[in-house]
């Protein structure tokens, strides 16, 4: 490695450090990834201007331009699924059915069936909460595992590991692999399986030391925070901007378990038909002329299988609540309004990354990294792990 080698590489782990520390100092992103993206070119020698618009820009502007539709329906699905009362009544239904007995599992339980089903996982958060609070408090379980519970089961597995997962971790490899939204199911039944278990298990020993230490639910804890806090805290968020959550009109009843189970459901099954049985039967070679880009079905049937699939849930959820979406336009709204702020928020992380992948010095890491020992599986895993913290994102 020469020295301009060694230059842009601090240059790369500075502009990291400052993101990370004007993010948890609550920047936003869309400040923080240009400045940090120009921080790493100085350090190279790159013409900073030239990045910012050329490179940076151009790599948001992609990410926007392929993957906008999946932000936008899942935030309006997520929201829908709030404002009828159905991801309330499945949180509830499945408490209740496992009882305070099983209060950990059951609270990661809900969660991965609602974001599983194509729910935003801050609309479960704060579904989930107050079902959580009162079902560890009744079962005496100490109240700072609520937090991990619900990361458990919204934040891991169902979001990156089951096949099928409408999430956007998920669908972001299709463009660039020509995979299916199911690719390896195999695998990814495996790796969510380890995932549930093993924070099952780590769940269940600080549950039990708590309780053989008497330390029980502890002292009351406030109720959830104000959405403007929660957005204040959470201005990088990447899913769904919480101050839509107060937006649009809350139903004050809830629709039963099998209602509200519906519109999870046809998620999944209209998802796996567009994947395996609509879309391989059309006549999609028009997708080859220079106007649509001169690709093929592969590059992009993944996500019209999840735009079609939030399409008509949103639809079947909205027939199925009728007299519970009062004020469907104002839920319409706030819906796609939750999802401008977290696209352009991981934009800004892909154009960031893009940036840093423009730069000399990365050449260098990309090939030592993928020229570590022990296959093509491990060097790509430790890859694509030390990258995500290179570019900032694993979106980047």
């Amino acid at each position: 490695m020469t020295t301009a080698d060694l230059v842009g590489l601090v240059g790369i782990l500075v502009a990291i450090g400052l993101i990370i520390w004007l993010a948890y100092r609550g920047f936003s992103l869309l400040l923080a990834a240009p400045l940090a993206a120009l921080v790493a070119a100085a350090f190279s020698g790159e013409p900073l201007l030239a990045h910012w618009t050329q490179t940076l820009m151009a790599g948001a502007g992609r990410f926007i331009v392929q993957f906008f539709p999946l932000f936008l329906l899942g935030a309006v699905f997520g929201k829908l699924m709030d404002d009828s009362g159905s991801a309330l009544a499945i949180a509830r239904a499945i408490t209740e059915r496992m009882g305070a007995a099983h209060a950990v599992m059951a609270v990661v339980l809900a969660c991965a069936i609602l974001t599983y089903g194509g729910v935003s996982l801050f609309v479960v958060s704060f579904a989930l909460y107050p079902v959580a609070d009162a079902l560890f408090r009744q079962a005496a379980v100490p109240h700072r595992l609520i937090p991990p519970a619900i990361a458990l089961g919204s934040f891991s597995f169902t979001m990156t590991a089951l096949p099928g997962t409408p999430a956007i971790q998920n669908a972001i490899p299709i463009p660039y692999f020509g995979t299916t939204i199911f690719a390896a199911p195999g695998l990814g039944v495996i790796a969510a399986a380890v995932t549930v278990c093993f924070g099952l298990w780590w769940l269940r020993r600080v549950e039990t030391l708590a309780r053989n230490a008497g330390e029980g639910y502890g002292p009351d804890a406030h109720a959830i925070a104000d959405p403007e806090l929660v957005r204040e805290r959470a201005i990088d968020t990447d899913s769904f901007d919480p101050a839509e959550l107060t937006h649009g009109h809350h139903s004050e009843r809830s629709p039963s378990f099998m209602i509200a189970m519906v519109p999870v459901l046809v998620v999944l099954v209209v998802n796996l038909l567009m994947t395996w049985l609509i879309l391989p039967r059309m006549d999609t070679s028009f997708l080859a002329e220079a106007r649509w880009g001169g690709i093929s079905l592969r590059s992009v049937s993944g996500i019209w299988s999840v735009v079609v699939a939030l399409i008509v849930a949103c639809v079947v959820l909205v027939l199925l609540n009728r007299g519970r979406l009062t004020e469907l336009r104002r839920s319409l709204d706030a819906g796609a309004n939750a999802s401008v702020l977290p696209i352009f928020n991981v934009a800004s992380l892909a154009g960031f990354g893009a940036v840093i992948a423009a730069l000399p010095v990365f050449v260098v890491v990309r090939d030592g990294l993928l020229a570590l020992p022990g296959g093509p599986l491990v060097s790509m895993a430790v890859a694509t792990s030390v990258l995500g913290i290179v570019t900032a994102s694993a979106s980047g």
